[in-house]
């Protein structure tokens, strides 16, 4: 535990000299801060240094299995894998980069697109095919288990906030 916390100093020392750097000297002789050089403080970068130094075990992946039917396209049916951080996937012809982007927009601001629609939303009636889809894994640390549907316009675009990971569909 020592030695970790004198690592986790030391690094955290190196990345506010680095952070802080010329600014730091412009403060101390009365000059302000050059453009575009921010100040941090000792705390802030001991904070940020500490949330990527881990106990020697790296961080889980996100891997996500996807099982898709219906579809309209027998290269889309079926089940495969997308991994991301770094991107990897096993699907032909998935970019898997494209998929993972997708995956961040998607969840990002807060948003959840693996929470099912609320059944008291108010969507459009219109259909967007037989396409389904369940998928499960691990993202951003936490358990999915999601089934996605074309059957309303709040289902629709929920499967096309995914799109690449999920499939276009016709």
């Amino acid at each position: 535990m020592a030695r970790r916390t004198v690592t986790v100093l030391a690094a955290a020392a190196i990345s506010l000299l680095a952070l802080v750097g010329p600014a730091g000297a412009a403060a101390s002789s009365g000059a302000g801060p050059r453009d575009g050089v921010r100040a941090v403080s000792a705390q802030d970068a001991v904070g940020a240094q500490d949330s990527q130094v881990t106990s020697g075990a790296p961080k889980a992946r996100d891997r996500l299995v996807f099982t898709v039917a219906g579809s309209g396209s027998a290269a889309h049916d079926g089940s495969y894998t997308i991994r991301c951080r770094p991107s990897g996937g096993d699907r032909a012809g998935l970019d898997a980069a494209r998929a993972c982007a997708a995956l961040e927009r998607a969840t990002s601001g807060g948003k959840d697109p693996f929470k099912p629609v609320p059944s008291d939303a108010v969507c459009t009636m219109i259909h967007g095919g037989p396409a389904t889809a369940h998928v499960t894994g691990t993202w951003h640390g936490r358990k999915v288990d999601a089934r996605f549907k074309r059957i309303n316009g709040c289902e629709i675009e929920r499967w096309n906030s995914l799109v690449p990971a999920l499939p276009k569909t016709a």
